[in-house]
């Protein structure tokens, strides 16, 4: 390489460098981008699976997005539903793509004992309406 070109080249680096120190977002975003060769689908969290979890994750967290009301045990009942329900969404997903025997019986266990909960919460919701 000639002293032009190495010299071009470090002040490239030196300027990309300080642009990523600088938190420059175009850097950032292309440093999130596959390697040349490497395509999204080959990707691990662009996998069925992966994309199932974070769909029933991302759910769950919009669910329990709700306005606090001062009522503890509203508020608890509020959140803890779809909290119970994501956790159901994430079992049946280990289900359709896991292949592990223990977690197959461990997510099965969640989803009936996560079911029973949120009826006898909404169970409780009925008896005890929010003020308006």
């Amino acid at each position: 390489m000639s002293i032009g070109k190495t010299l071009s080249f470090h002040r490239t680096l030196s300027v990309v460098t300080m642009l990523a120190a600088l938190g420059v977002p175009a850097l950032a975003q292309n440093a999130a981008q596959p390697m040349p060769g490497m395509t999204a689908a080959s990707s691990p969290d662009s996998s069925a699976s992966s994309q199932a979890l974070k769909a029933a994750n991302d759910k769950m967290m919009q669910d329990m997005r709700k306005p606090m009301t001062g009522n503890t045990d509203q508020d608890f009942v509020a959140n803890m539903i779809p909290h119970h329900q994501g956790a159901i969404d994430m079992a049946r997903v280990e289900l359709k793509y896991g292949k592990d025997p223990v977690l197959h019986r461990l997510a099965r266990g969640i989803v009936a004992a996560q079911k029973k909960e949120i009826a006898e919460m909404h169970a409780w919701q009925a008896k005890h309406p929010a003020a308006s």
